[in-house]
């Protein structure tokens, strides 16, 4: 679904910092444990994929046929946006909201059959990635077959089906007090899991749906798989990932990036943000990292090119799972979210006066996946003479240990690292990206939105 405005985001996040310096209570400490997410998924690369945006096709097919181009960039987990029919009533736009589902049990006819979902399943799977799919728990479309039963619904006072948030007019909400609810989304997921062998599930706006229901729910899909896996459209609800999921989004930090490329907050805010939501969740946590999504204008459109780049370098070197989306390994900045979610826009896969961005993410994914690191090591947020513009951090293991330098600003920036001892770091060679000149030791020199990685083995201790 859609978020808040960017004027409000700024009002809220502002606010938000303020309380992250506040004492948390005892009734809103976070669970004592979250689950263990597989190993495989700590060091794993998810792309989101719009279909109906993805290709001019706009169907499944058309995804099966770039399988090899995805598996080439490094991708493991293809999410798919919902694949269901929309529904027509009270839609907005031309095609309407993949979010606004006619019927949880079919294919949108444009995107194909369910012979055509079978064969991308199964061409995922032989390239040894998996396929998740979206699902909509909270919310019908208008014209659902749902609607036949209409105690599944939230309703006024007056007894009219309202959705489940106001400014949401295209959907109308559920009502999880009915157990039948809950029989009939849990039997669908099931249906999916079992009949077609989807890997897991992503799930729209999870708070709007009981807790209790995805730990419930989940209980009953890993009896079909236990390896499933569930991602959570969510931030800062910590009790989602005790027992029902295994990732959330990290929505907080993505606001918070976002003001910091728009110079309305200095880089410093990041770490603030990090601090606050590792406080806030018990440590093991694990959170989707993206700088681009279906839900924001594109991130290219946003902070430009190399600002968009730099961003998602970010997302890629810190701690979670890193996400693409539809398009951005080319830098495509076509519109996304309004309009983009209620029409046919596709990517432009072809675009000129780009940096090499396919092979700079390819050579960032690979040292991702070569060094555990990046997916299992510590963060260390390292002090720098350029607090307002540059962020660097450390990731580090028992064996090796990178400094990251970010210039998070479209203006040149000079400085330094408060770093013990920055001997031994060597620059690490990115496809189509310049080498630093000089060594770590004696400051930084960053372009506008540049970015350096650096690396040392750690010496080994008897």
């Amino acid at each position: 679904m859609q978020r808040k405005p960017r004027c409000l985001l700024a009002t809220a996040l502002f606010g938000w910092l303020a309380v992250c310096s506040t004492i948390v209570t005892a009734a809103d400490s976070p669970p004592s444990a979250t689950r263990k997410s597989p190993d495989w998924l700590r060091s794993a690369v998810v792309y989101e994929i719009f279909p109906r945006n993805f290709s001019k096709e706009g169907d499944l097919n058309a995804i099966t046929a770039h399988l090899d181009e995805l598996k080439d960039l490094g991708v493991d987990v293809l999410w798919l946006m919902p694949i269901h029919p929309t529904g027509e009533k009270m839609k907005k736009g031309a095609c309407g909201s993949p979010f606004a589902v006619r019927d949880f049990y079919a294919i949108n006819p444009d995107y194909g059959t369910t012979n055509d979902f079978k064969r991308l399943i199964d061409e995922t799977h032989k390239r040894g990635m998996k396929l998740i799919m979206d699902i909509v728990a909270g919310q019908t479309a208008w014209d659902s077959v749902l609607m036949e039963h209409p105690d599944f619904y939230k309703k006024d006072t007056n007894g009219a089906i309202i959705p489940p948030n106001p400014a949401w007019t295209d959907v109308a909400g559920l009502n999880y007090t009915n157990p039948e609810v809950r029989r009939y989304m849990t039997d669908m997921m099931k249906y999916w899991l079992r009949d077609f062998g989807v890997d897991g599930f992503r799930c729209d706006v999870a708070p709007t749906v009981p807790v209790d229901f995805w730990e419930t729910n989940r209980d009953e899909l890993e009896k079909i798989n236990p390896q499933v896996v569930i991602l959570a459209d969510a931030g800062a609800k910590p009790e989602l990932l005790s027992k029902a999921f295994d990732v959330d989004s990290s929505w907080s930090f993505f606001y918070t990036l976002d003001l910091v490329m728009s110079s309305a907050a200095p880089v410093s805010y990041l770490k603030e943000s990090w601090d606050h939501t590792y406080q806030q969740y018990p440590k093991g946590a694990l959170h989707l990292r993206f700088s681009d999504s279906h839900e924001q204008t594109r991130s290219v459109a946003r902070h430009g090119m190399d600002g968009a780049l730099a961003a998602q370098v970010l997302m890629l070197t810190l701690d979670g799972v890193p996400l693409f989306y539809n398009g951005m390994e080319v830098g495509d900045a076509t519109e996304s979210s309004d309009p983009a979610l209620f029409e046919k826009i596709p990517v432009f896969w072809h675009p000129g006066g780009r940096p090499p961005l396919r092979d700079i993410y390819r050579d960032l994914i690979k040292l991702r996946k070569q060094y555990p690191a990046f997916s299992g090591g510590d963060v260390t947020w390292i002090s720098n003479s350029a607090p307002v513009e540059v962020v660097s951090f450390l990731r580090t293991d028992k064996t090796d240990e990178f400094l990251v330098l970010i210039n998070l600003t479209n203006h040149r920036t000079t400085g330094s690292v408060e770093l013990a001892n920055a001997e031994g770091f060597a620059p690490v060679k990115i496809s189509g990206r310049p080498v630093p000149l000089d060594p770590v030791s004696t400051g930084f020199n960053l372009d506008g939105n540049q970015w350096f990685i650096y690396h040392r083995a750690v010496p080994k201790t008897n």
